[in-house]
């Protein structure tokens, strides 16, 4: 019902910048589509556990940021186009990942936990 899709990786040298998209479509089950969600980033890198990166409520009025990204990614959205943005900038090695965008945070998770939609993800590598 529901559908996102990540774009926007690539290969980037260290301390350069990346700005990912997230295009939502679809509508769930209750009517909802994809202005009416909080969404949220995560990545996973080679031989670790997925973790939270940054999420933004339905409005885009509240953010929240794991520490290893703060000061450096800022999480954004524009619903009249139906995208969320990831803009990462002085990007280094350790942020080599997997990026997946998700919507629709069970309400007791919000917002680090589990989500309902996932996107199938993009390849971010932070190499010279």
């Amino acid at each position: 019902q529901v559908q996102l899709v990540e774009s926007g990786g690539g290969l980037v040298q260290p301390g350069g910048s990346l700005r990912l998209s997230c295009a939502g479509s679809g509508r769930t089950a209750s009517g909802r589509t994809f202005s009416n969600y909080a969404m949220g980033w995560f990545r996973q890198a080679p031989g670790k556990e997925r973790e939270f990166a940054a999420a933004i409520s339905a409005s885009g009025f509240s953010t929240y940021y794991a520490d290893s990204v703060k000061g450096r990614f800022t999480i954004s959205r524009d619903n009249t186009k139906n995208t969320g943005y990831l803009q990462m900038n002085s990007l280094k090695p350790e942020d080599t990942a997997v990026y997946y965008c998700a919507q629709d945070p069970l309400p007791e998770s919000w917002p680090r936990g589990t989500y309902r939609y996932w996107g199938q993800g993009t390849q971010v590598t932070v190499s010279s």
